[in-house]
């Protein structure tokens, strides 16, 4: 990564990764999720870099070898997505999942048409065939996973497929590794390490598609596992003095896991050279400018500006209903709060040059930033990432900016931030602001925040808080007719959300039990002025974000 963006990898060490080439797979962010779960670095590039780019942009890491995701192209399309030839005669192994696995064919000499038999999606069962002549390390990617059948025969394996096309000619030198009902190359390995497997391992429908990956990783590419949370914490904490030097920061610190372990690890660095600022916009939940205040300077001992910008905020948000509209002014709003504290403080202290922020890695993903594989398309602008305004005095330091959630929490328990921080639920950096859907003002926000902390506070008490991922209400714009106390009501409704997920890449409804949800609607309508009916979401992630807005 490019140090001057806030990388994790440090510049002194050469740290191995595997470089995943996105072809535009919904699922090229979970190969990467999936190589690091197994403690080894990967980092996601567009489809087009090239070997030589590679060695040029990353000559901090270690490449041990390449894996090329799936895509909806046909590989014999004219306008199909390539690789660069050099990365598959550099002697590294490449793994190819599905177009990945027909373009590695497609290239090497081999054939990929329309699949003449039926079409593979879903569950299927491959067999697994003894390769002809000798692989190498390639034939390692099944090795201990299947079993032989009571006979002592055949040996198979449950996978999940996706695709249309099918390689139908192998190139020169390549065998069979497995077969299915439909297609007789389900997998296929070559010379140096080349494997293609026309199924996904990266996906839980494949039920070993997790030792499948680390046999790709350890047998075949022979990696270590050393991505830890202690690697990074040491390995971004000397990133982070070599990019500040003996400059000063400030940290826009949110309350929420992302800002404080940014801060942790700004700290840990630059030590008091750090001064966090939490700016209360008005559109933070109930009572959290207070606990972020109390619970921060409690346990982190770390220099603390709470600023009261409610008004300002709200000012600026009035008659504004358009989502990306309403993120671009709060991320513009936040940067120039953080430039004018930046200039009160160094008054005090001398100039402060940096500005550090806890953005994820969907944040960037889901923007489109800079950093994105080139086939990325921007769902939503994130205010702190492409709501950022063009012209900023202060320089960003994002040491979190290649992580996903989960890597965060671990390293902030590594840290030893307080459980309660760490299992907090995420809150968006504009808060309560796209959750009230249409205009915001103090009323509307006064509303939703009552409803959300209902629904929290029964999460909590039926000793569900930590088994969902994300909960919170929604303000909609849309009026109901109710009776109440005998007579007609025209109010407000609420919408509910509650989603379990790992990396909040993906995600899926939570199944809350349906007499915890009859509590927070008969308490949100009894308790909560000018609501008379309450929703439930029951919609995954694709196709609806988390939020609303």
């Amino acid at each position: 990564m490019k140090g001057e963006e806030g990388s994790l990898v440090s510049n002194h060490v050469r740290r191995q990764a595997i470089i995943v080439l996105d072809f535009g797979s919904q699922y090229s962010r979970l190969i990467a999720r999936r190589i690091r779960e197994n403690h080894v670095y990967s980092e996601l590039v567009p489809a087009e870099t090239t070997l030589e780019q590679l060695q040029r942009e990353k000559a901090h890491l270690d490449i041990r070898g390449f894996i090329l995701s799936g895509g909806p192209a046909s590989v014999y399309d004219a306008q199909a997505p390539r690789c660069d030839p050099a990365i598959l005669q550099s002697g590294l192994p490449v793994l190819g999942i599905c177009y990945g696995m027909q373009l590695l064919a497609h290239q090497l000499g081999g054939h990929v048409a329309p699949a003449r038999g039926r079409r593979e999606y879903g569950p299927a069962t491959i067999e697994l065939q003894s390769a002809a002549g000798d692989q190498g390390r390639a034939a390692e990617i099944f090795a201990g996973l299947a079993q032989a059948d009571m006979a002592g025969e055949g040996r198979s394996l449950k996978v999940w497929m996706s695709h249309g096309d099918s390689v139908d000619q192998l190139p020169p030198g390549f065998s069979v590794l497995a077969r299915s009902e439909s297609n007789p190359c389900a997998a296929i390995a070559g010379p140096g390490g080349l494997i293609g497997l026309q199924f996904h391992p990266e996906v839980t429908h494949t039920p070993q598609g997790r030792e499948i990956l680390r046999n790709f990783l350890f047998r075949v590419c022979d990696c270590r596992a050393d991505w830890t949370p202690g690697s990074v914490i040491d390995e971004t904490v000397a990133q982070i003095r070599s990019r500040v030097g003996e400059a000063r920061a400030i940290c826009a610190l949110s309350g929420g896991v992302d800002s404080a372990v940014a801060a942790l690890l700004v700290h840990r660095a630059i030590g008091e050279r750090l001064t966090c600022v939490f700016v209360d916009t008005g559109c933070m939940r109930a009572g959290e400018p207070e606990q972020v205040v109390e619970t921060f300077s409690r346990h982190l001992h770390i220099p603390l500006i709470a600023v009261d910008a409610r008004q300002r905020f709200l000012a600026r948000l009035e008659g504004v209903t358009d989502p990306e509209q309403k993120r671009k002014v709060i991320g513009e709003e936040f940067i120039r709060v953080f430039e004018e504290e930046a200039l009160r403080l160094a008054q005090e202290q001398g100039p402060i040059s940096f500005l550090v922020q806890g953005t994820l890695y969907p944040d960037v993903i889901e923007s489109a930033g800079r950093d994105t594989a080139s086939t990325a398309t921007r769902i939503k602008t994130h205010h702190n990432v492409g709501g950022l305004p063009e012209e900023m005095t202060l320089q960003l330091v994002e040491p979190l900016r290649w992580l996903f959630k989960d890597e965060v929490r671990e390293i902030g328990l590594a840290l030893g931030l307080p459980e309660e921080w760490v299992w907090r639920h995420p809150f968006p950096g504009p808060g309560l602001a796209i959750r009230v859907i249409g205009a915001v003002d103090e009323q509307r926000l006064e509303t939703l925040r009552a409803a959300d902390a209902i629904l929290i506070e029964e999460l909590r008490r039926a000793g569900l808080y930590r088994q969902v991922s994300q909960a919170f209400a929604v303000l909609t714009p849309v009026r109901s007719v109710g009776v109440m106390g005998d007579g007609r009501t025209y109010a407000q409704v609420v919408a509910l959300r509650a989603v379990t997920s790992e990396d909040f890449m993906t995600a899926d409804w939570a199944r809350l039990p349906y007499d915890l949800l009859a509590r927070v609607a008969n308490r949100i309508v009894n308790e909560v002025a000018g609501v008379n009916r309450v929703v439930y979401d029951v919609t995954s992630k694709p196709p609806a974000t988390i939020e609303w807005e």
